[in-house]
């Protein structure tokens, strides 16, 4: 029953929300980047990368993810990850997909935001054409750097506000909480863009809190934490706000230590609006498809319970309500004839 279960939770249709583009450079990009552009890397070799893949708290992660970006130089180059990434999810029955990009993670090396933005729409681009995939850019904040920071990513993503649909939070979250870019969040909702916040992943539930009333935020990224409040977590279900949670990233960081630990299903029975995601694939070990897999492997959630995830993906996303409400048939459509 397992094996069917979780077969069918692979192929329903679904959006995915949470997803880090400069997070799914798999090794064999890697070393291909780093050939092409003549940039040296700390590895010798795939295996060599994928035996650092080993974390025991979201900094260590950190540490690598940013060296692998070293190799991301041109427009090719983040076309060639963002294609990648599509192909990826397409074959996982991702009809639509939301992802963050970091761009100081590349100009502060010296490469212009047009280079990372333009790839990056290339291959969106690319995407709709080939898979009918559609998407949508997030640009996030590096929270551990510091306001005028932040305003000056924002000043530069100015020109390219047709192609930019919301600001996020991420990178270190313990030590910067979300006040911290209050007033940039505010800037950013003047001129239209949605807002998401990573917290409540390693950070404690008041972060959460600060999320929603300082950032005014439109989405909560994790939000695992904010089950440790049962005030916030009534909250947080009576105004519907969708949580893009990614399980197998949890395991990988020692978020919680077992699979079987997860608390999605104490989402979902709490009324949480809760999403499946892959957060940084290539770092830990699955796509969307491995992540609903995974939780069908507890044995906890029910065929029911993977519709309404699915379901939530295209509820939460911000798309119009004429595509959310065609996603949404559709996937009634699949499910009756599954």
């Amino acid at each position: 029953m397992t094996t069917a279960l979780a077969d069918f939770a692979a192929s329903l249709p679904k959006a995915e929300l949470h997803l880090h583009i400069e997070g799914s450079l798999e090794p064999e990009l890697m070393f291909a980047l780093a050939e092409r552009n003549k940039v040296a890397i700390p590895f010798a070799s795939v295996e060599e990368v994928r035996a650092a893949y080993q974390f025991s708290r979201l900094q260590d992660f950190l540490d690598i993810y940013y060296q692998g970006a070293q190799v991301l130089r041109e427009e090719d180059d983040f076309r060639d990850l963002a294609t990648a990434y599509f192909d990826r999810a397409a074959a996982d029955n991702v009809v639509h997909a939301e992802i963050f990009f970091d761009p100081q993670t590349h100009t502060d090396r010296g490469i212009p935001f047009a280079t990372v933005l333009n790839g990056l729409n290339a291959g969106m681009i690319e995407a709709e054409k080939k898979h009918g995939l559609t998407s949508k850019l997030i640009l996030c904040f590096l929270r551990h750097l510091d306001e005028e920071a932040a305003f000056q990513t924002l000043k530069a993503a100015e020109p390219f506000l047709d192609r930019i649909a919301g600001v996020g939070l991420d990178s270190s979250e313990l030590g910067h909480p979300p006040e911290k870019f209050a007033r940039v969040f505010a800037a950013a909702g003047t001129m239209g863009l949605k807002r998401v916040a990573h917290a409540g992943e390693e950070g404690p539930p008041d972060y959460v809190h600060q999320a929603l009333d300082i950032l005014e935020i439109d989405r909560l990224d994790h939000g695992n934490r904010a089950l440790e409040d049962s005030q916030l977590t009534t909250r947080l279900a009576r105004e519907a706000m969708t949580l893009t949670v990614c399980p197998l990233s949890n395991l990988k960081l020692c978020v919680v230590d077992h699979i079987d630990a997860h608390p999605m299903k104490r989402m979902l029975d709490a009324g949480l609006r809760a999403t499946v995601n892959s957060d940084d694939p290539a770092y830990f070990g699955g796509y969307v498809n491995d992540n609903y897999r995974a939780l069908a492997g507890t044995g906890q959630l029910s065929r029911e319970d993977f519709v309404t995830l699915a379901r939530n993906s295209f509820l939460g996303s911000f798309l119009p309500d004429e595509a959310i409400a065609r996603h949404l048939a559709a996937l009634a459509a699949h499910v009756a004839a599954a």
